[in-house]
């Protein structure tokens, strides 16, 4: 859950509702349908990439993309989930009897090539950009917007796919994430240390997780900064463990929220922590997962990890776990333990549902987009509550204006293994709202 640099900016609040002062990103968000209608008539009788056509008759064309093979967060599974997918839902006769073309751009977690990303879905045709990462969202938005093309099931690194009118998140990202850690963790730990990104992204980490920590009546964490990039992490460790144990009668809690980088971490940990009293550690779906602790033995026993959606031993991704079974057997790429592939198999539903409930009609950006406001509800397994990106579904926060699934899940990892803490959702909607991230 890291993040390079990326900018927001905010704009003139509006009156939008009695009891609330909302940004113009929510008003905006009223508007997607007015969008399309402004796009076709800035174009005349010409062709707006992704706005008329795009189901090429037979054929409904998507992308999904993701970095790989860099030097910090890589997401390869989730193009390749997407592929499956495709192979899978054609192998049944495509949906409504169209067939799904899938096309992954790789953004190397680089701004010039997620924009580049975005023009080639332009230029493709494309009616949406589904399940996909990236920590560049203000590269990719503007191209898509231009073009009219949903961005449907981001992973939520950035605060921008919570403000676009185009962006249809399907989880809370990034934000619901740390705030409801903060919120278990206020429960059963004592001192608190973040260990993040020293990015302007990773900024925002020690903000949200003090939300979740003060709702429920714990003291700030103690925010601690370490390279992106970094390939070492002693001096980290051993500071973060004099931090959270100079109180004897409570026992602290470290986290390292480090992407990519948090085996490392716990690897550094793992070593230090012998000279220490014991504390526990704790993280987000994302830099732990169930993978991990299936390489490192007993090193992440007892941590509590906060996810978006249900342990990924839950029968619930049974459908999932058959579709990776039968398209994609002995394709490494793909954890179905790994949020991100997580995440593309819930925004792929949800795409073959707002395709269905189009019948016979033409499957372009616009109707995709149009049918999403008017109200679709998704049913997505119980994977997530019910989807619905209608105006009055939208939570009540300033910074979040296209947040419509503020639900988090808690879990620990007991004997090896990551298991349900707390059954059930837990919903970080009302801290979200009074959160103010810069």
């Amino acid at each position: 859950m890291t993040g390079r640099r990326r900018t927001r900016s905010f704009l003139p609040v509006l009156h939008l509702h009695p009891r609330l002062r909302l940004p113009v990103a929510k008003a905006r968000a009223l508007s997607a349908g007015a969008l399309a209608v402004c796009l076709s008539a800035a174009v005349g009788c010409g062709v707006v990439p992704g706005v008329t056509g795009g189901s090429g008759g037979d054929t409904i064309t998507v992308m999904t993309w993701a970095p790989e093979k860099t030097k910090t967060t890589n997401k390869p599974g989730m193009p390749a989930l997407a592929k499956a997918y495709a192979r899978w839902i054609n192998s049944k006769g495509g949906i409504n009897g169209r067939k799904l073309k899938v096309l992954t751009c790789n953004d190397h977690n680089d701004t010039v090539a997620a924009a580049s990303c975005a023009r080639r879905a332009a230029a493709e045709n494309v009616v949406a950009v589904v399940g996909s990462y990236s920590q560049h969202a203000r590269s990719f938005l503007a191209p898509l917007e231009a073009a009219g093309i949903p961005y449907l099931g981001g992973y939520g690194v950035t605060d921008d796919e919570f403000t676009s009118p185009l962006s249809y998140p399907v989880n809370g990202g990034q934000p619901s994430l740390l705030v409801g850690l903060g919120q278990q963790l206020a429960r059963s730990c004592g001192p608190v240390t973040l260990i993040r990104p020293d990015t302007i992204a990773g900024d925002e980490l020690p903000v949200l997780l003090d939300s979740g920590l003060t709702a429920g009546g714990h003291r700030a964490s103690v925010d601690q900064r370490a390279a992106e990039d970094a390939t070492e992490f002693s001096g980290h460790a051993q500071r973060a463990l004099q931090r959270v144990t100079k109180d004897p009668q409570k026992e602290g809690c470290v986290i390292p929220a480090l992407g990519d980088r948090t085996d490392t971490f716990m690897d550094s940990f793992r070593r230090t922590r012998e000279d220490y009293p014991t504390v526990r550690t704790a993280s987000v779906l994302g830099s732990i997962d169930q993978s991990m602790i299936d390489a490192t033995g007993s090193m992440y026993e007892g941590s509590y990890v906060t996810g978006w959606y249900p342990a990924s031993s839950d029968k619930r991704w049974s459908a999932m776990r058959q579709v990776i079974q039968k398209e994609a057997f002995g394709d490494n790429r793909i954890d179905a333990s790994d949020p991100g592939v997580q995440t593309t198999w819930v925004a792929y539903t949800v795409l073959n549902k707002a395709i269905e409930s189009l019948g016979e009609g033409d499957v372009t950006a616009r109707s995709l987009r149009r049918t999403l406001d008017d109200g679709l509800k998704v049913d997505t397994g119980g994977l997530t509550p019910t989807l619905n990106w209608s105006f009055q579904d939208l939570i009540a926060s300033s910074g979040f204006a296209r947040l419509v699934n503020a639900d988090v899940t808690f879990q620990v990892v007991r004997k090896g293994k990551l298991v349900t803490e707390r059954k059930g959702f837990v919903n970080v909607s009302k801290t979200l709202e009074t959160t103010q991230t810069s």
